[in-house]
């Protein structure tokens, strides 16, 4: 080298970076060693690993094989706890190959927890995005969200992966993160439905509880076989108080596993009691169903959030959306509106038309946030609206359906709510569906001291008990409005509930205890000079004599309410004994064997004519409901006088009629008589037939008269017998 300058001169030969300054001469030759090419990632395989305690889920599994087939954008929703992540990792292994098959996503299977109800917030796309592409070997990731999706994009363009996002919080955050090209498949797990995915070509699959088998084999796997067979029944126990929901039965098997020597009736007696279900569920001081139902609740908006406590205070099982109304003081529109955010973060499940209902567990902590954070007035006030909302409607549907009954007064204050209802078909659908509510709203009034709100309650299901006869509800509810309307002291609202309950008993066949409750009425009515009520306990004692087989005992009560009626100038309940004078003229008939021909006519004659007056009575107080019921008879007693064609068109007729008014009872009832009437005659294709309508009528409400008409159409090979 030139001390003078950088002259570089003869043969010289430069290995690797130089600088050169100045001059350079001759032959010189340059060389620079080849780079190493950078090192290519592994491919990725992120999936999470499967607990060996999965259990079940077979249907779901196959369900995700039907979607996939479909669109290559999953969503699996489902509450807290229900075993989203452990499903959408048990099924991706499986389809993506990864437990020993052919592998369909060659390129990678990604994984990201979207911590969508995280206590430090939802993990932002631009986090997960840099580590799904640094994952494929992107080493210079963008700042920006737009140049991270179109990179994204760009990359996976060709690829076929599989990826898998759990725990999403919005569809907003999940749609940067789903791969571009038609070789991928992406999964996303949500608490929420995610409905705003189904513009990206998303399919959906709501997940879940395990059914009572699944969650004890998930149990028992955690405690061992032996603990399990030990005490089965208690076992049992347990898993139906964890309510099918996974992440309770693991957290309770958990438990029994960390104290082999704790018997496992002990963690079912915890969990029996409700006020401490979500205490008792911890392993290792995690609460991990309290955190996670926290998680959900956190996110709601205030109204959803309101609506979630005070639903939690209810005591029916299924709600609407005029109770939903009712407990928040909102219109329709509003409370619809907090149901759906409800629904969507499936904290609340919709289970038909307008009926929503909460998982045990969500109801308990829906229950521990009202407590928290509602004051004591306003859950009082929450209750007592609810408790008016159902009384108030049921009131409107007994004046639709009953008008002839004297309605007692209500003390409610109406819930400004509209009817749901607007015909008699309508009404007693109501009542109908909403039994449950309404007997638990009648519970609910009477541990509260709102006694005369809970006698008002039972009287105003008496359509539904007259028309639809569930005797136990029945029953168990005239007990309970008895004792409130004592506490109440009212004695008209008490005998109400002693004549109400006695035809409740005796329909049931508890004569004997209808009888006593009858008597009682009877005393209490001649005590307080009310001679309508005297004249009910009088046909009401006349009916159970008759059941009790002393027809001259009934017709001397029966008459003797006639005569109490006509003299206080209630013709509806001198019409309503004379049906059953009409019922015991043709029990006469029946017990002396005859055939229905028309040389016997003096006894079916003399039911004819009581049948006939009080039709005409009943309908001319405008009570078609018992006119129909004195029409069948009426109809029945013609064939068995000679008059058959009369007689079926009588019954038809009332058939009709109670089949427009939704009365299965009757209805059914009424076929059985035509059935009846066509036997006698010897028409069997006739009497098969009416038969078996009025026995698929009785079955469907589960009847015990279904057992009756079984034994008819059995029978039915000895037509000409009396009936």
């Amino acid at each position: 080298m030139d001390p003078q300058g950088n002259a570089i001169g003869g043969g010289a030969r430069i290995e690797g970076p130089s600088v050169q300054a100045r001059d350079v001469h001759g032959g010189i030759h340059l060389h620079t060693s080849p780079a190493a090419p950078p090192a290519r990632p592994p491919v990725p395989r992120q999936l999470l690993p499967v607990s060996a305690h999965f259990t079940d889920r077979k249907r779901d599994l196959a369900a995700l094989d039907e979607l996939a087939a479909a669109a290559p954008l999953i969503v699996v929703s489902g509450p807290a706890g229900v075993g989203k992540t452990a499903l959408v990792s048990r099924w991706l292994r499986g389809t993506a190959g990864g437990e020993g098959g052919a592998d369909r996503f060659p390129d990678g299977h990604l994984y990201a927890d979207l911590r969508g109800h995280s206590p430090d917030g939802p993990a932002p796309p631009t986090e997960v995005l840099g580590q799904f592409l640094r994952a494929l070997g992107v080493g210079q990731v963008p700042a920006e969200l737009a140049e991270q999706t179109a990179l994204w994009r760009s990359v996976t363009a060709g690829l076929r992966l599989a990826v898998m996002l759990d725990n999403a919080y919005t569809a907003a955050q999940a749609r940067p993160l789903l791969p571009g090209g038609e070789g991928s498949l992406a999964v996303v797990t949500s608490r929420a439905r995610l409905t705003g995915l189904r513009t990206d070509g998303a399919v959906f699959h709501q997940l879940g509880l395990l059914d009572r088998e699944a969650a004890v084999e998930l149990l028992t796997r955690g405690i061992g076989r032996e603990r399990f067979e030990r005490d089965e029944a208690a076992a049992g126990k347990v898993a139906e108080l964890c309510g099918g929901l996974p992440l309770a039965v693991c957290l309770a098997s958990a438990r029994l596993a960390s104290r082999p020597r704790q018997p496992v009736r002990a963690m079912a007696d915890a969990l029996a009691r409700d006020q401490t279900r979500l205490a008792v569920l911890t392993i290792e001081g995690e609460t991990a169903v309290q955190s996670a139902l926290d998680g959900s609740y956190a996110v709601l908006d205030e109204e959803a959030a309101r609506l979630y406590r005070r639903l939690g205070l209810l005591p029916m099982p299924v709600f609407d959306t005029c109770v939903a109304a009712a407990a928040c003081a909102v219109s329709p529109e509003e409370a619809d509106r907090a149901l759906d955010a409800l629904v969507e973060a499936n904290l609340l499940e919709d289970i038909g038309p307008d009926t929503f209902r909460f998982h045990d567990l969500v109801r308990l902590h829906a229950r521990e946030r009202a407590t928290a954070d509602e004051s004591e007035r306003t859950r009082e006030e929450t209750l007592l609206r609810v408790v008016d909302w159902h009384l108030a409607t049921a009131t409107e549907a007994q004046r639709r359906l009953t008008p002839a009954q004297a309605v007692l007064e209500r003390d409610h204050v109406p819930p400004g709510l509209p009817v749901p209802f607007d015909d008699d078909a309508g009404a007693l659908a109501w009542l109908d569906a909403h039994r449950t509510g309404l007997m638990a709203a009648a519970r609910c009034a009477a541990e509260h001291g709102w006694d005369g709100r809970a006698w008002q309650l039972v009287d105003a299901m008496w359509p539904l008990f007259l028309r639809l006869r569930p005797y136990d509800l029945w029953i168990e509810a005239h007990e309970l409005g008895l004792s409130a309307a004592r506490r109440a002291g009212h004695p008209a609202a008490e005998r109400q509930m002693l004549n109400g309950g006695a035809i409740g008993l005796r329909g049931a066949g508890r004569t004997a205890d209808a009888i006593s409750w009858y008597e009682r009425s009877l005393a209490a009515a001649r005590a307080a000079g009310d001679a309508r009520d005297e004249g009910q306990a009088l046909h009401g004692l006349g009916g159970c004599w008759r059941d009790a087989g002393r027809p001259r005992e009934a017709v001397r009560h029966l008459e003797a309410a006639i005569e109490v009626w006509e003299r206080c100038g209630y013709p509806r309940g001198a019409a309503l004994a004379r049906i059953i004078l009409g019922e015991i003229a043709l029990d006469a008939v029946l017990d002396a064997g005859s055939d229905g021909g028309p040389d016997d006519a003096s006894g079916a004659a003399r039911a004819v004519r009581y049948f006939e007056r009080a039709h005409a009575g009943l309908v001319a107080v405008g009570d078609p409901y018992d006119a129909a019921r004195a029409q069948a008879f009426l109809g029945y007693a013609h064939a068995l006088a000679g008059a058959y064609e009369t007689g079926q068109a009588e019954l038809d007729r009332a058939e009709r009629t109670f089949a427009a008014a939704g009365a299965v009872h009757w209805q059914a009832r009424a076929l059985e008589l035509s059935g009846r009437a066509a036997q006698a005659h010897a028409d069997a294709e006739t009497a098969r037939r009416r038969y078996e309508a009025s026995l698929a009528l009785y079955t469907a409400a589960g009847s015990r008269d279904a057992d009756r008409l079984r034994q008819r159409l059995d029978g039915l090979g000895r037509v000409g017998d009396t009936p």
